[in-house]
């Protein structure tokens, strides 16, 4: 059984987390930063804030995507060209912990404030950088957007309808591998840290992130020189392994190995297919994906997803059902999971890094308000 919730928030507590990021993928890790127990101070542009508070739509008078990416934490807002709020960062800097930002490479370094200075003033900072191609490279300057380095990185190559055209992922993936790498690369540093004393750099470039998420396509690649394309919601290398059209609707169905296919077969009522040579083992069966399909969509046209997937879950072979999100939303597993929660009145994702020894409540506190804290924040950190 799982241990108490421990009076600690997370495994981050204590942890105070410099927060100089904009739009997604930066505050994305510093929200996950937050979640895991950090104190997190979002520090602001004063003429407005980070960009994502203009986008829309809005709740309660704001917006909605920032406060799905905010929660939790505190904002002051500095003009880092100002001497005085200049004295003000440098000092939070010197008593941090961890320093994340997601500008291009080289705009704090030419305000004075990039590694090489703040590792001055607090050799165990950890300074996270996340930006589009990482601070090395020819690309290290180059502007990037969530579309460019899917683009880039060879993702919207692969996705869409085999035939079709390049298609960009239903979200911001190239943002949110950018933020989950960061995060990763923060604990580890925390970790290393922990057992040395010694601060340091993580560089996360969102190129990056899209090369290290193609999964299969690079062994492909490598393994037989073809170029991967898209091919649909069928998987590359295991089949039946993709959608299928039932009489009003299609269902998932993952055989992943030949005895989920052979309990499937059993379901459907065609114990004999597994003997057909084209469909004896995955590799045969991936080789003639398109003639299994036709064969069991021939069957489950016959009759209504919901009976289906009784049929196919009862047998034990993985299926399920296309939800809107609207669906997945209100799906009683993930309600189970605390995966919607509320924040400032709000509904939004949780976090899905559940621990044992950590509540998971199932509100949070709400995204600030822009400078909602910079005159607590401002005194706490003046020199003495």
């Amino acid at each position: 059984m799982p241990s108490a919730p421990s009076p600690a928030i997370g495994p981050f507590s204590g942890i105070l987390v410099i927060d100089l990021t904009r739009v997604l993928a930066g505050p994305f890790c510093t929200m996950m930063l937050a979640e895991l127990g950090a104190r997190v101070i979002k520090v602001e542009n004063p003429d407005g804030g980070d960009d994502s508070r203009q986008f829309t739509p809005n709740f309660q008078g704001q917006s909605a995507y920032f406060q799905s990416l905010n929660r939790g934490k505190e904002s002051i807002a500095l003009d880092l060209k100002a001497d005085a709020d200049r004295t003000v960062f440098l000092e939070m800097a010197r008593r941090g912990d961890v320093l994340v930002e997601n500008y291009r490479p080289g705009t704090l370094e030419r305000l004075g404030l990039g590694y090489a200075k703040l590792k001055e003033i607090n050799p165990r900072l950890i300074y996270a950088a996340v930006s589009g191609f990482g601070h090395s490279g020819p690309w290290s300057k180059k502007p990037a957007y969530d579309l460019i380095v899917q683009a880039m990185g060879g993702l919207m190559s692969v996705t869409g309808l085999a035939g079709g055209a390049p298609t960009k992922a239903g979200t911001s993936i190239g943002d949110l591998t950018g933020g989950m790498f960061t995060l990763v690369g923060v604990a580890a540093a925390l970790y290393h840290r922990e057992r040395t004393g010694e601060g340091m750099m993580v560089d996360v470039a969102m190129l990056d992130g899209q090369l290290a998420i193609l999964e299969s396509a690079v062994m492909r690649y490598a393994a037989t020189g073809q170029v991967p394309g898209p091919i649909g919601n069928r998987h590359p290398s295991i089949t039946p392994f993709e959608a299928y059209d039932c009489a009003d609707r299609p269902i998932i169905i993952a055989a992943g190995n030949d005895t989920l296919f052979g309990k499937l077969c059993q379901a459907l009522g065609m114990p004999q297919l597994p003997a057909d040579k084209r469909f004896s083992d995955n590799t045969r069966r991936t080789q003639h994906a398109a003639a299994l399909k036709g064969i069991l969509e021939a069957v489950l046209k016959t009759d209504a997803a919901a009976r289906w997937l009784t049929v196919v879950e009862a047998a034990g072979v993985p299926c399920a059902l296309i939800n809107t999100v609207a669906d997945a939303v209100e799906h009683p597993q993930v309600q189970a999971r605390n995966m919607i929660v509320e924040a400032g009145g709000l509904r939004m994702a949780g976090n899905p890094v559940k621990m044992s020894a950590f509540s998971d409540p199932p509100t949070r506190q709400p995204a600030p308000a822009l400078n909602a804290d910079g005159e607590r924040i401002r005194r706490e950190f003046l020199p003495k």
